[in-house]
């Protein structure tokens, strides 16, 4: 269990103290943060609350949203954050299209541009960049960047140490194409971070919140697992629900229910 990390995002309505006191009672000592919660709880306080518990930041979600005005001073502030938390990964969701456009190429290209504009303030604080591509169905209005290659194609102008890309199980399996990407990110030792979920149906209306804990839905997390571990990445394993029933239930329920999918078919 020393590859598992909770990120927050599973258990949205566990208090921050809580949910390092659960993961610590769990035996659990990597978490991955959203920035909201942070900056609800205070961000010295969570950096000192972490760091007194022996729980490690993996990630700070998120970055990113390039279409957004303003962009590029929140995107500063995040990797400031990302630097205090001790985290060693900030996490870039691109946005959607801008309002009233079509363009997605030139969308992508702006990613790009915008991308290469962070890299020497993220090189300066030790923050790698992680680009997430999201599932296409987000592209409008969430995540230009739907595919593993097209993040890849982002990173690969960019040093290693500075520009990574994030394999998310919930996002990318349905791609057949993921299989040779992530062996390209290893050869190119691109993958900063790597979170599973689930694929549940049928979708709730609201799809964003359609994940569900690893062993609940059809993606082979497991596969996903043996191919980055083949592609060289030793790090740590997120999971990372997005879900109004998982969020219903108490922290340490979902906490125990996500060890025992994480063991069952995520490992071995």
């Amino acid at each position: 269990m020393t590859r598992f990390a909770l990120n927050s995002a599973t258990t949205k309505h566990w208090p921050l103290p809580d949910l390092v006191a659960g993961c610590v009672r769990a035996g659990v000592h990597q978490v991955g943060l959203w920035r909201e919660e942070v900056a609800a709880f205070g961000l010295d306080k969570a950096a000192t609350l972490t760091r007194d518990a022996g729980v490690k930041v993996t990630s700070l979600c998120r970055g990113g949203f390039f279409a957004d005005p303003g962009w590029e001073d929140d995107n500063h502030r995040a990797i400031d954050e990302a630097a205090a938390l001790g985290a060693p990964v900030l996490v870039l969701v691109s946005g959607g299209l801008p309002e009233g456009s079509r363009d997605l190429d030139a969308a992508r290209a702006h990613v790009g541009e915008a991308i290469g504009r962070l890299v020497p303030h993220a090189q300066a604080a030790g923050i790698r960049l992680a680009i997430e591509p999201l599932h296409p169905m987000f592209a409008a209005d969430r995540c230009v960047v739907s595919t593993l290659g097209q993040a890849l194609d982002l990173a690969a102008p960019h040093p290693v140490d500075a520009v990574g890309v994030v394999v998310d199980t919930y996002h990318l399996w349905w791609d057949d194409q993921v299989w040779a990407q992530i062996e390209r990110a290893g050869r190119q030792h691109r993958i900063a971070c790597f979170q599973v979920a689930d694929w549940v149906t049928p979708l709730p209306a609201g799809v964003l919140l359609g994940r569900g804990l690893p062993g609940d839905g059809c993606v082979d997390n497991r596969r996903f697992r043996r191919a980055v571990d083949t592609a060289g990445y030793t790090g740590p394993i997120e999971v990372e629900v997005f879900s109004a029933e998982v969020w219903a239930r108490p922290g340490d329920e979902v906490l125990d229910a996500a060890l025992r999918g994480y063991r069952e078919t995520v490992e071995g």
